[in-house]
């Protein structure tokens, strides 16, 4: 069977504000028919305009933005509950980081694309869309796929703000960080980061500055405080002074779940 994080599943385009309001409709308690009629709606004069198709790209799109916020996979359920409990308490500007954190861990591809934008900026301040794509397709394939879905993550970037373009074709530049406070979200987005590898699993340092991250500056965090914010991260003591953080298993069947912590403020 394919591992989740090597799918690649991540097809297209797909603007902030279309994730946004996917979630309001389901924070409102809309259910899978009613925010797919609205999501129809919303963007039938934007996406496959005319399009009679059955499987458009409006209706790809839509079923990312259902995926990412409604019918996420089963071992995501948890994190997806608690992201819109975020999204109900956090302040606006930390909304992004939210839905940014969801769509990498429903699709690891956006992350994995994330990451090498990520490394690129770090090392010289910018980001080729050629050596992104090149250092994708080294990971999940010299497949034509591979290639047009790194340019649409890319594309959902720049739209998001995150990524802006440098006056060189294919040149990115890196938008304003975001700066990220909240210990209950970076606790949120450290699980979210988790599910992205594949053994769930990953040092302190590491999972809280991953280039994947790229467009957020979190704060630093002591690893208690970290596991105090999240019901689903464990620590584990590797040598002497380094802190493994790991996704904690899942339940299993007749098994009561960890109860979800008060997280501190």
């Amino acid at each position: 069977m394919t591992h989740r994080t090597n799918q690649i599943g991540f097809s297209q385009r797909i603007r902030l504000e279309w994730l946004e309001r996917t979630a309001n409709l389901v924070l409102a308690g809309n259910d899978k028919v009613a925010v797919n009629g609205t999501l129809q709606e919303l963007l039938k004069e934007t996406v496959s305009v005319g399009g009679q198709a059955k499987r458009g790209n409006r209706e790809k799109i839509i079923t990312i933005l259902m995926k990412v916020w409604l019918t996420v996979p089963a071992e995501l359920e948890s994190l997806r509950l608690s992201g819109l409990e975020l999204l109900k308490q956090v302040q606006r500007r930390d909304d992004m980081a939210v839905h940014w954190g969801m769509v990498m861990a429903v699709y690891p591809f956006w992350s994995g694309v994330a990451t090498q934008v990520g490394r690129l900026l770090r090392l010289q301040g910018s980001a080729g869309a050629a050596h992104v794509q090149r250092r994708v397709r080294e990971q999940y394939g010299e497949r034509e796929t591979v290639s047009r879905a790194a340019r649409r993550v890319l594309r959902s970037f720049v739209d998001w703000g995150v990524l802006s373009e440098s006056g060189t074709k294919g040149i990115y530049n890196a938008g304003p960080p975001v700066a990220v406070d909240d210990p209950r979200l970076i606790s949120w987005l450290a699980e979210a980061s988790l599910h992205t590898r594949y053994n769930g699993a990953g040092p302190l340092k590491d999972v809280i500055e991953s280039p994947s991250l790229f467009p957020f500056r979190l704060k630093p965090i002591r690893v208690e405080r970290l596991v105090a914010g999240s019901a689903n991260i464990d620590v584990l003591r590797h040598g002497l002074d380094e802190e493994l953080v790991v996704l904690r298993k899942r339940p299993t069947k007749g098994e009561k779940p960890r109860p979800l912590p008060i997280p501190p403020v």
